[in-house]
């Protein structure tokens, strides 16, 4: 697999690929994302970091930003609470393996040329076009704050600001990524990633909705959480167990089953998978079971290292 197609691997979405071809043969680039810190680490960002990884390893500078004044903005909590959140989401992207520069927003968000920057992108934008594009990303509100419009006017600024070449985020930063495409001069590639089904099958995995996995779960509690989690048999769309074997488990994979029940059954691919068990050829328990029994190992590392770190 050539570097490219690594990269392009289980994203949702690219803009534009051919962007990206060209950015890949420059000999310094950087790709940033931004994190909110508010909560436990989950899959949903796991699922982020890895692609980070993989943009290190194509030789890219990594940024992460510790975006606390964005977390403000969108009621998250005092500074003071977010920025300890931050030190703690910062141990765990390292304890995941990446090497990265972090950067807190109210590190370089409050300087005269950012604020004037901030103010001329304002004048580009309408009410409507910032409002739309937050819809996926704020807090529920009946009375939404002036926030709102704000927030995504600076992660504009924030591209344009940090000079990056490459924007990463799930598919609810789509909107903010088209507004950057249109309101700045650099041309920046934006890779999309899958936004990860809640446990509960209900929108997103989220820490407030307490529908995720967590990166420094226990074994038990991982195997808690997947036996409880929305797996109906022989349905595909929206199944987080189904989307966690295709992000995350490798392949060829063992689905271990009671001889009584045909006994274990291996499996060259994730398609391979899909299909069987959309043709309700394995039952959602043996699948849980071998899904939970599969993400232990692959988070136990990221357990011991954040022990050793603690």
């Amino acid at each position: 697999m050539d570097i490219f197609e690594k990269i392009k691997k289980n994203t949702a979405e690219i803009v534009t690929e051919e962007d990206l071809k060209e950015i890949l043969k420059k000999e310094e680039k950087k790709a940033y994302i931004g994190f909110e810190p508010s909560g436990k680490i989950h899959l949903g960002h796991y699922l982020q970091i890895k692609k980070m990884i993989d943009l290190q390893e194509a030789g890219f500078d990594i940024i992460i930003l510790l975006a606390d004044l964005h977390a403000y903005l969108n009621q998250k909590g005092s500074l003071e609470e977010i920025q300890k959140i931050g030190e703690y989401n910062k141990k765990v992207f390292e304890a995941m393996g990446l090497k990265a520069n972090y950067i807190y927003g109210s590190e370089f968000q409050l300087n005269k040329e950012y604020t004037l920057n901030l103010y001329k992108l304002a004048l580009k934008t309408t009410l409507k076009r910032a409002r739309r594009s937050m819809e996926l990303i704020a807090r529920e509100d009946e009375n939404p704050k002036v926030a709102e419009v704000i927030y995504p006017i600076m992660q504009v600024n924030d591209i344009d600001y940090l000079d990056v070449d490459v924007a990463v985020g799930g598919l609810e930063q789509r909107k903010i990524h088209m507004l950057a495409r249109e309101l700045l001069s650099k041309k920046v590639a934006y890779i999309h990633n899958p936004v990860l089904t809640g446990l509960d099958g209900e929108g997103k995995m989220s820490s407030s909705k307490g529908n995720f996995i967590a990166v420094d779960d226990s074994p038990e509690e991982i195997r808690e959480k997947i036996k409880k989690a929305y797996c109906p048999i022989g349905v595909v769309e929206g199944n987080p167990i189904l989307e966690i074997a295709k992000y995350f488990l490798e392949y060829p994979l063992t689905i271990k089953r009671p001889e009584k029940f045909g006994g274990d059954l291996t499996v060259k691919s994730y398609e391979e998978l899909e299909n069987l068990y959309k043709e309700k050829k394995i039952h959602p328990l043996d699948l849980k079971n071998t899904v939970a029994e599969e993400l232990i190992k692959i988070l136990a590392p990221i357990r011991e290292r954040l022990s050793s770190l603690s």
